[in-house]
């Protein structure tokens, strides 16, 4: 098997969407990490569908899949980022809604998952207030997913109330391990805030695995970087994605980069396409195979 990759449009904030397709067909990248949010797809603008159906006809007119990204800083509050959230003290539903959005949006376009995350528990907030909040808002979304044949994608994002990879776990075994949640997995979040090295962790959530972000970062600091910048291994991590035989998209993660986006995208396409050679020559080498 071969991995597909793909490229968040919150790297390309300066850009149409229409224009956002032709670069990363261009460069030879498989699908569209879409983030819903101004200026791409917002869903709160007028005319949704005709929207999203124009969406659809651009990936489709270059041959790209798509996963749904739900990580907008402002598209919801314009003063504060993220907000409201799963795990906020108000306006919950906002947030629900707005995943339910994205859901339906993922079934007008076939996408491969919608990811989303728990957001910052409030200051006086309880951890099992805050699991409360959390399993009752996912499992809202997950009803909505399930009528239409959605997978979720839950990222645990450092900082958050949920900020790694077993987070993740107890949020799937407090819902009945449903079928329809699978997990994120940023492989820079690895290196700044999981005990394993990414390429282990890829190894711990292997069957569980809807949706990839992939970036470099150092430990312990949440800044995307471009891969080779941080302590990344990148190849052994794509290896292990092959071990696993994930197939979805593995997304460049690159939200402060749009001031060089197309730049950007060829660099980092660059980088996984001989990461992943060096990948397969290894597996293959291991295998006894010639190389």
């Amino acid at each position: 098997m071969s991995l597909r990759f793909g490229y968040g449009t919150n790297g390309f904030a300066g850009h149409r969407f229409e224009d956002v397709v032709a670069v990363l067909a261009d460069l030879g990248y498989h699908g569209v990490a879409l983030t819903l949010d101004q200026p791409h797809l917002d869903p709160f603008a007028p005319d949704l569908a005709t929207r999203t159906d124009a969406v659809r006809r651009q990936l489709e007119s270059r041959g790209l899949a798509v996963v749904i990204e739900t990580g907008a800083r402002y598209v919801m509050n314009p003063w504060h980022k993220h907000e409201p959230t799963l795990v906020s003290d108000t306006d919950r539903e906002r947030r629900i809604e707005y995943l339910r959005h994205a859901v339906r949006i993922a079934e007008e376009l076939g996408a491969e998952a919608v990811s989303f995350w728990s957001g910052t528990l409030p200051e006086g907030v309880s951890a099992q207030q805050g699991w409360d909040r959390l399993s009752s808002g996912v499992a809202e979304v997950l009803r909505e997913a399930e009528r239409r044949g959605v997978r979720c994608a839950f990222e645990p994002e450092p900082g958050m109330f949920v900020d790694t990879l077993a987070g993740v776990h107890e949020l799937r075994r407090r819902l009945g391990d449903p079928s329809h949640l699978a997990v994120t997995l940023d492989i820079g979040h690895c290196v700044c805030n999981e005990p394993a090295p990414p390429q282990d962790c890829v190894h711990h959530v292997g069957h569980l695995l809807g949706n990839v972000q992939a970036d470099d970062m150092r430990p312990g600091v949440h800044e995307h970087l471009e891969f080779g910048d941080g302590d990344v291994d990148l190849a052994a991590t794509l290896g292990a994605l092959l071990d696993v035989e994930y197939r979805g998209l593995v997304s460049v993660e690159l939200p402060r980069h749009s001031h060089a986006a197309p730049a950007v995208a060829a660099r980092s396409s660059e980088a996984l396409r001989a990461a992943a050679a060096a990948a397969e020559h290894a597996r293959a080498t291991a295998m006894g195979a010639p190389g």
